[in-house]
């Protein structure tokens, strides 16, 4: 049966679904700032953003953009009431101190111990981007991956072992990607919800790992 990818608006909706009332959460840069826009009506999500703020909200409206109000990733964005602005350093204490709930981060591997690869490919030539991954990694009560789950040349970003240098070691507890979300455990990989059409199976062969059931 032929099965249909997430499209990127559909995986931020998803992971937006996921995170409680009340969380405080960073989006890293790529995909994951489109989550901001689809945070459920009536749900109370506390974004933060590495470059200092507290309280972003969706994308500006086209034509409202102020480029003065950016996110990490020099994207324009909107303030909700109450929000704040702060200096850099308070930022990454905020993120170093376990006050974040979330990190929803983008990556190049994952290792099916949790392990994250996502500041850089090693190759030559690369221009590594660190940012403050390695800080919310580590830092965030939980941290989420949001990615393709097969690169451009068809590979798994889910590996037994990454090959990338890593971000931190066994960080990752849950992966959301556009055919399947999976849940990282001390058993090992369990899939927690596919796209239609896709069986278990094929999404085994895809992976190359075996992955647990619910």
């Amino acid at each position: 049966m032929a099965y249909t990818k997430r499209s990127k608006d559909a995986l931020a909706r998803l992971v937006a679904q996921d995170i409680p009332d009340g969380a405080y959460v960073n989006l890293g840069i790529g995909q994951p700032t489109l989550v901001a826009n689809h945070i459920p009506a009536g749900r109370e999500v506390i974004l933060q953003s590495e470059n200092g703020i507290l309280g972003m909200g969706p994308a500006p409206a086209a034509g409202s953009e102020d480029y003065d109000l950016i996110n990490a990733g020099k994207q324009p964005v909107t303030l909700l009431a109450g929000g704040a602005f702060f200096h850099h350093a308070d930022s990454f204490a905020m993120m170093r101190g376990g006050h974040l709930d979330i990190c929803v981060l983008g990556a190049f591997q994952v290792s099916a111990t949790g392990d994250l690869a996502n500041w850089s490919t090693g190759e030559p030539g690369a221009i590594p981007a660190v940012g403050g991954a390695m800080d919310l990694a580590i830092g965030a009560k939980q941290t989420w991956v949001m990615m393709d789950l097969l690169t451009k040349q068809g590979v798994s970003k889910i590996v037994q072992q990454c090959s990338y240098p890593l971000t931190g070691l066994a960080c990752v507890k849950r992966i959301y990607t556009d055919l399947a979300t999976f849940a990282i455990t001390p058993g090992g990989v369990r899939v927690v919800d596919a796209v239609d059409g896709l069986s278990h199976a094929e999404l085994e062969q895809l992976v190359g790992l075996p992955l647990l059931k619910d």
